[in-house]
């Protein structure tokens, strides 16, 4: 039989990561965190991209946190009135990863009738509304609230998991039956993450029930639940009343869509032999320990997000739709992530899945996911915005959704390349042979155009080669020996033999102190190869970053220089450096100058730092100068280049670390993490004019904090220190 397929073309949704998340007695917003609840604008940012449905936060916990007398609506009535002259059509969430106003919780009795009685306020108020989802992913909130004690209540049983799922599905039932009272025909719209869980022969019981609870939600929502039912019987077993079960069959609510929230992460895989994995992945069920790890780290293939669509609409046959798509990883995996799920959901959609929409979620970002939201780092995921810029500032990302909303296809040369998830450098734990996805990646894809780097046989051109190949990205790498930049024949001959989408020029004059005896080379090669570099570039339509230094600034105490300051160089190679930044804004105006300082990096040794911790490690005198900089790390510098790169950034960048410090306090700070005795350490004096040149930022802070890089720089030294050769950092994390 020829299947039907879906009509309408896939539509692309859009959603901020909205979480007010409780632990202990501590919420945390993330509508504040991303300052989205203080932004107007952001909702016309999100209709420029094409944007026409949103998830949309109309949050218990934000808008009633004293109770509905003491509700305050202004924040919903200002954005949903914007929503509504926009043409955007809100899916109103009620409750995303919380537990409720103060007074209550998940475990609460009165939970459900208390969030239906907000639920009817909010139908009421908005009246328009067309689309809601009462309670985001129960079964997932209920694992980290009430099983694994990560969040509010912090319970940790089977029984207190189960009531909180019954609680927050009764909620949802009784919050869309007040709704319905004031809109009948409102959409309800359910998530849910059915990640599926893998395991060793040993294992394979818990796996089953995994996979098994997994539906719990969306079989509660749509009276699928029976007494025949694996989780009817272990819900009786746990000592939940008959009654309690069979109201959800008396009282059915199915969902008019079922929503899947799928990341890299969800698809487990369980493993009884610990000795293979770090404690802090080992957990248990009572009968055996076993580690608890990311599938896509062990396993050839898992489930795709295709394979879940559709296992879905077959199970329940109600339409379903991608509601949460993101990736907390670096910018190219993000566009492969989002670009794979789009083209697996329409790839379904072919065999006769009713496939609605796809989700680009965490528009502007997200918080402190990666520690599941238990730790306040401010560690940030960007979205298809990165909200560290005075205004939210689009990425390629954003760039990627304004296409696919638009109804054109994904256009960025590094979507031509699989993802970390389909490289065999993702296996930490060893792996073995599994099912095959329906989403594998196709290697139908048309070739990839490399990035050509230049001067890779320098400090910063090796460290770009080093960490583009970890991000997968195809790169060619040239040396001086193989390209003299300033040579146009030659260059234009390299250009066309390897026909790079992008060129990142690392060559360059580094020698600062000699260039005062010899102007001629360091101009011919500072300035004159990047102004070279730029016309064919242009002419080419070929992407453009090159690198500039603090030392277009003369340097004097206190001050700090962003961005838009007038240069004035105090010596020849700023001199050099200022040159090449007139020529190559004035060649190609969309080239992306780096300027950066104080470069230090455990992959070689002749940076100040590193020589600084070796000698004093040996036991013999160092003397700093004493001046103060903006320390970089340098793997810090080369991602956020990158990063700055594909989101097709342009004009002149400042990456450094935060705020400043002298050598002297640096070498300190770095000793002691390392554990290096400093006594022997000294200042000399360097001409006043040099002393201080720190590097602010006007147009937003990239890079982490020095105080993390230094841990990180740190452990990277003790490495190379044990294995005597140079070690190449993990690969990038994917998202929670």
């Amino acid at each position: 039989m020829t299947p039907m397929i879906p009509s309408a073309p896939l539509e692309l949704w859009g959603g901020v990561e909205c979480t007010v998340n409780r632990v202990g007695d501590c919420f945390r917003d993330q509508l504040a965190m991303t300052g989205h609840d203080e932004r107007e604008g952001d909702l016309e940012r999100f209709a420029n991209l094409g944007l026409r449905t949103l998830r949309f936060p109309v949050l218990w916990e934000r808008t009633a946190p004293g109770g509905l007398e003491h509700a305050d609506w202004a924040w919903p009535d200002a954005r949903l009135a914007r929503a509504r002259e926009l043409g955007i059509r809100p899916i109103v969430g009620l409750v995303h990863h919380g537990s409720g106003p103060a007074g209550t919780n998940l475990l609460d009795p009165a939970f459900p009738e208390l969030l239906a009685t907000y639920a009817r306020a909010v139908a009421e108020r908005y009246p328009w509304v067309t689309a809601y989802t009462p309670v985001n992913e129960p079964l997932t909130t209920a694992r980290f609230s009430a099983l694994y004690g990560l969040w509010y209540p912090h319970a940790q049983a089977d029984h207190d998991l189960v009531r909180a799922v019954l609680g927050q599905c009764r909620a949802s039932v009784l919050a869309m039956r007040a709704i319905r009272e004031i809109n009948p025909d409102a959409v309800f719209v359910q998530t849910e993450d059915l990640g599926r869980t893998y395991s060793t022969p040993l294992l394979e019981y818990q796996a089953n029930f995994d996979n098994d609870r997994r539906w719990l939600t969306f079989d509660l929502l749509a009276g699928r639940l029976t007494p025949r039912s694996r989780m009817w019987r272990h819900m009786r077993d746990l000592g939940v009343p008959e009654a309690t079960l069979h109201w959800f069959g008396e009282n059915g609510c199915r969902p008019d869509i079922l929503g899947i929230n799928h990341y890299l992460t969800s698809n487990r895989y369980l493993d009884s032999d610990l000795d293979h994995y770090p404690a802090d992945t080992w957990g248990g069920n009572g009968r055996h320990r076993y580690a608890d790890v990311a599938a896509v780290r062990v396993l050839t293939s898992s489930a795709g997000v295709g394979d879940l669509l559709t296992e879905t609409w077959t199970r329940y046959r109600i339409p379903v739709a991608v509601t949460e798509a993101h990736l907390g990883c670096t910018r190219e995996e993000q566009l492969r992530w989002l670009h794979e799920v789009w083209q697996a959901s329409n790839a379904v959609r072919e065999t006769g899945v009713d496939v609605r929409a796809v989700t680009a979620w965490s528009l502007l970002g997200s918080f402190d996911w990666n520690s599941l939201l238990t730790q306040n780092r401010a560690h940030y995921e960007p979205g298809a915005f990165d909200v560290r810029a005075p205004v939210p500032r689009l990425t390629a990302v954003g760039r990627m959704i304004g296409e696919l909303a638009q109804g054109r296809p994904a256009s960025h040369p590094v979507t031509r390349q699989p993802g970390w998830w389909r490289s065999g450098s993702r296996f930490a734990y060893g792996h073995e042979p599994t099912e095959t996805s329906h989403d594998d990646w196709s290697s139908a894809a048309p070739p990839s155009r490399p990035i050509l780097i230049t001067g890779s046989g320098g400090t910063l051109g090796s460290a770009i080669g080093r960490l583009a190949e970890l991000r997968g990205l195809d790169t060619r790498l040239l040396r001086r020996a193989d390209l003299d930049i300033a040579d146009p024949d030659a260059l234009a001959s390299a250009l066309a033999e390897f026909a790079p989408w992008a060129v990142v020029n690392a060559a360059g004059y580094a020698r600062v102190n000699a260039a005062e005896s010899d102007p001629d080379t360091c101009f011919r090669e500072n300035a004159d190869g990047p102004a070279t570099l730029a016309r064919e570039c242009e002419r080419l339509g070929i992407s453009l970053v090159t690198f500039s230094s603090d030392l277009v600034f003369s340097g004097r105490p206190g001050a700090q220089y962003v961005e838009s300051d007038p240069v004035n160089p105090a010596n020849v190679y700023g001199a050099s450096k200022v040159e090449a930044e007139r020529r190559v804004a004035r060649l190609m105006p969309s080239a992306l100058v780096i300027r950066t300082s104080a470069l230090f990096g455990a992959w070689e040794s002749d940076n100040l730092l590193t020589r600084a911790l070796r000698e004093l490690h040996a036991g013999r005198h160092w003397a700093v100068p004493a001046a103060v900089v903006s320390p970089t790390y340098l793997p810090d510098l080369v991602n956020a280049t990158l990063d700055l790169l594909i989101d097709a950034e342009r004009g002149v960048w400042h990456l450094a670390s935060r705020g400043s410090m002298s050598w002297l306090e640096l070498v300190r700070r770095a000793a002691g993490v390392a554990g290096v005795d400093t006594r022997r350490l000294r200042e000399v004096s360097v001409p006043s004019a040099t002393a201080s040149c720190v590097l602010g930022t006007e147009r937003g802070v990239l890079l982490p904090p020095i105080e993390e890089a230094l841990v990180r720089y740190a452990d990277e030294l003790g490495v190379q220190t044990a294995r005597h050769t140079v070690p190449s950092p993990a690969r990038p994390a994917a998202g929670a």
